[in-house]
């Protein structure tokens, strides 16, 4: 079920009937029904806010101070997470009565002993230091454990509940993807490398399970990491063109990606190698801004076997809202497009993500 805050598009109802529902209201376009849902959040307004992730039933947002919040769309609950001013990278700038004004992001990372910095507006930083979130439950505390990828370099960090501030992972950079397997976080970089990190000890320790498979960094592709149903891990590649288009709004041309093949691959531990897959047979695939997904086709019959469905997770800067959207799915045979269900999706702001329903509520909070 893909989650979209903000405005639906325009052919599956009026857009002012979307309007006059509130700021505060999220709208779920089931899959297997091909339906809307409108579902009322708290505080502040969905509409308003940024969408950094989506995992176990939980949607991670950035509201208008680039605040971090967790946000349950079935049950309504909202956790918010440890200030952004915590992130190792990002400084307050306050005025006299120390009210915070501006944020500054410094360029350093555990390798980088680099001086730059930029200045942005309370709202602006959310656009440029996050770029993916995901809550995955927590077997050290019975809790949850959140983990963010973010500028600069794309660098990790994370924080449990209970913590005042977030934890920088500063052993390396360039991470695309993670998962949370037996009590180690998976992480994936632009260059196929997998580290896996242990975060139970008070020292955080890392090992890396697969090297470097490329050795540039290709701006048009994007990679993940999943647990495949019968054991192990899978690696999947996805490739994108990237022609420009203009925006509506902005009138400034801006790439737009579409998916044009996706390999995956299984990952071999003992030899650190990658060995391809020739099909996923009775699988499927959920990628995007959600914790990548592999489920069973034959327990879900409403599913293409063998095949991919993706939301966008290569955009133009979030200011952009008039560019068509890739939000399609894919046959991995042949990889032949066709669109998910009777949407048109192609201007749908924000960006859209995947998510699966959870009614469970969080017991322990993070605190501010």
């Amino acid at each position: 079920m893909p989650a979209r805050l903000g405005e639906v598009q325009t052919d599956a109802m009026p857009d002012n009937t979307y309007k006059s529902a509130g700021e505060n209201v999220a709208c779920l376009y089931s899959l297997v029904e091909d339906r809307t849902y409108k579902l009322t959040l708290p505080k502040p307004p969905i509409r308003r806010r940024y969408l950094i992730g989506s995992s176990n039933g939980w949607l991670i947002t950035a509201d208008e101070r680039s605040e971090l919040h967790l946000v349950n769309p079935i049950t309504g609950e909202q956790v918010a997470l440890p200030s952004v001013t915590t992130i190792e990278q990002v400084k307050p700038i306050t005025d006299r009565s120390g009210v915070i004004r501006k944020y500054q992001l410094s360029s350093y990372t555990g390798q980088r002993d680099e001086k730059r910095s930029w200045i942005y507006a309370l709202d602006e930083l959310r656009g440029y230091l996050y770029f993916k979130a995901f809550v995955f439950p927590d077997p050290c505390t019975g809790s949850y454990i959140v983990v963010l990828i973010h500028d600069p370099y794309f660098q990790l960090s994370f924080a449990r509940a209970g913590d005042d501030r977030w934890t920088w992972l500063p052993l390396n950079t360039f991470y695309r993807d993670c998962m949370y397997m037996d009590g180690l976080l998976y992480a994936l970089t632009v260059f196929g490398e997998i580290n896996a990190f242990d975060l139970s000890a008070s020292t955080v320790t890392m090992k890396v399970i697969m090297n470097k498979v490329r050795r540039e960094y290709y701006d048009i592709s994007s990679c993940y990491i999943i647990a495949a149903p019968w054991g192990g891990l899978l690696h999947v590649w996805r490739t994108f063109s990237s022609p420009e288009q203009k925006d509506e709004d902005t009138h400034q041309l801006w790439p737009c990606f579409y998916t044009t093949e996706v390999t995956v691959h299984e990952v071999d531990f003992k030899a650190k190698q990658l060995v391809e897959a020739k099909s996923l047979s009775n699988h499927v695939l959920f990628l995007g801004d959600n914790n990548s997904t592999c489920l069973r086709s034959d327990e879900h019959p409403q599913l293409k076997a063998n095949h991919v469905y993706f939301t966008d997770d290569r955009r133009p800067p979030v200011s952009v809202k008039s560019v068509p959207r890739d939000i399609v799915v894919m046959d991995l045979e042949n990889n032949n497009r066709s669109r998910i269900a009777s949407r048109n999706w192609s201007f749908v702001w924000p960006w859209p993500t995947w998510i699966t329903p959870n009614l469970t509520r969080m017991d322990s909070a993070f605190s501010k």
